[in-house]
């Protein structure tokens, strides 16, 4: 919680987002309530429409508070594109997805009149996600063509190349796999200045194979996707990428694909590797390949809290 407050103290919106979407499990209903009011003045006095999306999105799905009538009227009086751009994808977050919609769609038509391309290309982006959320796979890939087509029109390389990598994972789910392969290995030669992107496609190629059950290959995408990230704000999400892997190896009782690898990670993460060889050592010890005194030794080296509950909870899997 201290760390949260300094960061609002330093006013630091970004900073506050990135450690509310990481340290809020860690709170209590009373911390957290008011590490939010806090993140909820701060990012109001600096117009951060994205951390206040997120503090009201905490107060809705975790307190049970309702702050989405304040961010509606706030759309409703301001009229300006970014908020009820920022009101449309909480919707979404909080799974009112027609809501979302409906919104995105007025969004459309008002961005469409004003001639702002890059606010429609954005626009049609989201509304795919949302359909693939319904599974709704073929509108979602004409969705994203449109946006696509936009950012070529803007000469916006960078995103007609996410929508491209997010396009292609979306043929996969259409279940066009190998086509789908194709299309990431040709988008490849052109992202590797990009970190962020090549991150995404790795993962892409990650879900992939783990659709196929080859969890070695999804593994080394995951390594893949976390080597590419390091440094960006995409790290995060390749990690939970790798655990959500690991989780599953785990629930199938497959522990030695998960203690055969972990040294690679170790390998590639040095900074990561108390918890890594905890991972392996838990393995082990389901697999009856180590003494409860052994991996007690080598998770008590491991200080982080969030680690430690991520062990946990990998200790607890079962079908």
């Amino acid at each position: 919680m201290e760390e949260i407050i300094k960061a609002i103290k330093e006013r630091n919106c970004k900073k506050v987002a990135n450690l509310l979407y990481y340290k809020v499990d860690e709170l209590n209903d009373e911390d957290l309530s008011e590490v939010l009011k806090k993140a909820e003045t701060l990012a109001l006095e600096c117009n951060d429409l994205k951390l206040y999306k997120l503090v009201v999105y905490y107060y809705h799905e975790l307190l049970g508070v309702d702050k989405i009538s304040e961010f509606k009227k706030m759309a409703e009086e301001e009229g300006d594109f970014e908020v009820k751009f920022e009101l449309a994808d909480l919707y979404y977050l909080i799974g009112e997805l027609e809501k979302s919609l409906e919104l995105h769609r007025s969004l459309l038509d008002e961005e469409t009149k004003k001639g702002h391309k890059t606010n429609i290309a954005k626009v049609y982006y989201n509304m795919a996600l949302i359909h693939e959320e319904l599974q709704e796979f073929e509108k979602a890939k004409e969705l994203m063509e449109k946006a696509e087509g936009i950012y070529r029109e803007l000469g916006d390389e960078k995103e007609f190349l996410h929508v491209a990598v997010y396009k292609a994972y979306v043929t996969f789910e259409m279940g066009e796999t190998y086509k789908a392969k194709a299309m990431l290995a040709g988008l490849l030669p052109k992202v590797l200045d990009d970190k962020r992107l090549l991150s995404e496609l790795h993962l892409s190629y990650e879900e992939i194979f783990e659709e196929d059950d080859n969890y070695e290959a999804a593994l080394q995408e995951c390594l893949y996707a976390m080597a590419h990230a390091k440094g960006t704000e995409y790290y995060d999400v390749a990690f939970d990428a790798l655990i959500d892997v690991i989780w599953q190896l785990f629930l199938d009782d497959d522990f030695e694909t998960v203690y055969s690898n972990m040294d690679m990670f170790t390998g590639a993460f040095p900074e990561l590797g108390d918890f890594f060889n905890g991972v392996k050592a838990l393995a082990l010890y389901k697999d009856g390949k180590m003494k409860e005194e052994k991996l007690s030794r080598t998770i008590g080296k491991i200080k982080d809290r969030r680690f430690l509950d991520l062990l946990e909870l990998l200790g607890e899997a079962e079908l």
